[in-house]
């Protein structure tokens, strides 16, 4: 009896080293595919990655870009390209996404993100800007609005997290949050598996629209499942309900002017919890119910996406030069 309980230890142990293996060398591989394509810049409590597209003096705020949860910045960058001729469009790799990183896990919420966010534009010389923001980092660019007003010029939100839903942020996500199993597990099976499953995860979200060809790789989504992205986004998510639940009786203090943009049909974030009742909350709001659209609205609809920011850019140039 003893004996097989060593043995069942040991085959155990030799398989934990050799999954630390594999993970170790698929991180080397994703990294070498996807290498950083902007610049670092180091702020408060993290060094976050920067891209920056089309002209530095063009006419207007500059455009931040924010992405959501599970994601990184060249989500958004087809988008940023489509504006990026005639505006200068700004790329964040939210704190521990991406390239960008951050030196504690814990700092996941909206307030310290958006904190870390604004460090990084102060230091590349945006004073104020419109924030385009999808999904988790609606609630994100809701709470630069709120504590640091005079930084966001305007909020064009797509599919945003504004409010606490009912359930969880899924089991898997408490897992990985947890002491001592959770980075077992994030240096073990989770690269290998999500490996396995990526293609079907992210064409999930898309539904019912149907994923780019191609989507998982322009979009750099394997970086997710290096273990240090992994447990941040996971932890991103088990604390964005409380997160929302505090800021959400302070959103009709939001002056920015707010263009929301959300599908009917969204299964990940449902517009009818979060966009409506935001469109409801915030002063002069704007919200576009999509009919037949998921929740990656920025692919959906992406000429109604870009017309959208443009609109808000070119009032907001009007309104400077009236001003002068």
């Amino acid at each position: 009896m003893l004996t097989a309980i060593i043995a069942l230890a040991a085959a155990g142990l030799a398989l934990t080293l050799l999954l630390t293996l594999a993970t170790q060398i698929g991180v080397a591989l994703i990294q070498r595919a996807f290498p950083p394509q902007g610049r670092m810049v180091d702020v408060a409590g993290a060094r976050l990655h920067v891209v920056e597209l089309g002209p530095r003096d063009a006419a207007g705020p500059p455009i931040v870009m924010l992405h959501g949860a599970s994601s990184n910045l060249r989500a958004m960058q087809p988008l940023g390209e489509r504006i990026a001729g005639t505006r200068r469009v700004i790329l964040v790799d939210r704190p521990g996404h991406g390239w960008s990183t951050r030196e504690r896990v814990a700092d996941s919420m909206p307030e310290i993100q958006g904190r870390m966010i604004v460090e990084a534009l102060n230091k590349i010389g945006v004073s104020s800007a419109i924030v385009v923001a999808h999904s988790w980092a609606g609630a994100l660019a809701l709470r630069m609005a709120l504590d640091h007003p005079e930084r966001v010029a305007g909020l064009v939100l797509l599919a945003p997290v504004a409010y606490p839903w009912r359930g969880g942020a899924g089991r898997y996500n408490d897992v990985i949050s947890t002491p001592l199993i959770g980075p077992l597990l994030a240096h073990t099976v989770t690269l290998p598996l999500g490996y396995l499953v990526a293609n079907s995860g992210a064409s999930g979200v898309f539904a019912p629209q149907p994923m780019p060809d191609d989507f998982v790789r322009d979009s750099a989504t394997l970086l997710l499942l290096r273990p240090r992205e992994f447990t941040a986004n996971a932890r991103d998510l088990v604390t964005l309900k409380a997160a929302v639940v505090e800021q959400a009786p302070r959103y009709a203090e939001i002056k920015a002017p707010l263009s929301i943009l959300s599908g009917d049909v969204d299964k990940t974030v449902t517009t009818g919890i979060h966009s409506r009742l935001l469109a409801a909350t915030v002063p002069h709001a704007k919200l576009i119910v999509l009919p037949g659209v998921g929740h990656m609205v920025q692919y959906a609809a992406s000429d109604l996406v870009a017309s959208g920011i443009e609109t808000m850019a070119d009032r907001m140039t009007r309104d400077i030069v009236t001003a002068q």
